[in-house]
């Protein structure tokens, strides 16, 4: 199963990098493969512009495109993602991400900008037509290495969404997604509904495809 991380942080090391490694890591995934965007930044100004991929982009491009799943992580900017962020998924192609399984996270100072992911990662990548990961990770400054932040919990049960889904749509069956789930319910200490950081969203209504819901009174269920 190929993860691929695309990590939009800034500084070197940065958190948004070290929440992508710690999220891949949990898939237990043994093929990993890790787009700094700040590494891209000019080649991506260039395509915007130009509308020509440099070679380094070209094959950033096609790691996403051939992932079995993706994790994506930006720091939250003015309560939106960043900029380089945008710009990547900007140059996409109609069509890159469609039923492809995606895991969002973010970082921010203060759980207070956790909002940005359904604010303004969320429907980014719906109109993409991802299958959206139910569990989002969002880790502030204050959760990094505090073992009572819960943010291994919330890390380990998004991460077993995502394997799941990707086997699922390597034509794995259906009970692997409820599996995944089952085991990383158990060691998420705590991180039930309402959990700061962490975002439930609605299960599928079609087996397979996680960008629709059944129905309005299940997703306030699923809350």
């Amino acid at each position: 199963m190929k993860i691929v991380v695309v990590s939009a942080g800034l500084g070197e090391p940065s958190s948004s990098h070290l929440l992508g490694e710690r999220l891949a890591k949990a898939t237990g995934s043994n093929d990993v493969t890790h787009v700094e965007l700040r590494l891209l930044a000019h080649d991506l100004v260039n395509a915007l512009l130009t509308r020509i991929q440099a070679p380094a982009l070209e094959e950033a491009v096609q790691q996403v495109v051939d992932a079995d799943g993706l994790v994506v992580v930006s720091p939250v900017f003015n309560a939106s993602v960043s900029g380089l962020f945008k710009m990547f998924f900007d140059v996409l192609h109609e069509g890159a991400l469609l039923d492809k399984p995606v895991l969002l996270a973010a970082t921010g100072g203060t759980p207070r900008h956790s909002l940005a992911i359904d604010q303004a990662m969320l429907p980014l990548f719906f109109y993409l037509k991802a299958a959206v990961v139910p569990t989002s990770v969002f880790a502030a400054t204050d959760d990094w290495g505090d073992a009572s932040s819960g943010l291994e919990g919330r890390i380990q049960k998004a991460s077993g969404e995502l394997r799941a889904m990707a086997e699922l749509r390597r034509g794995g069956s259906l009970a692997d997604v409820t599996d995944a789930q089952e085991s990383t319910e158990d060691g998420a200490s705590g991180e039930g509904k309402g959990a700061p950081g962490s975002t439930k969203r609605a299960r599928s209504a079609t087996d397979g495809d996680f960008t629709l819901t059944k129905s309005f009174e299940e997703m306030f269920d699923a809350i």
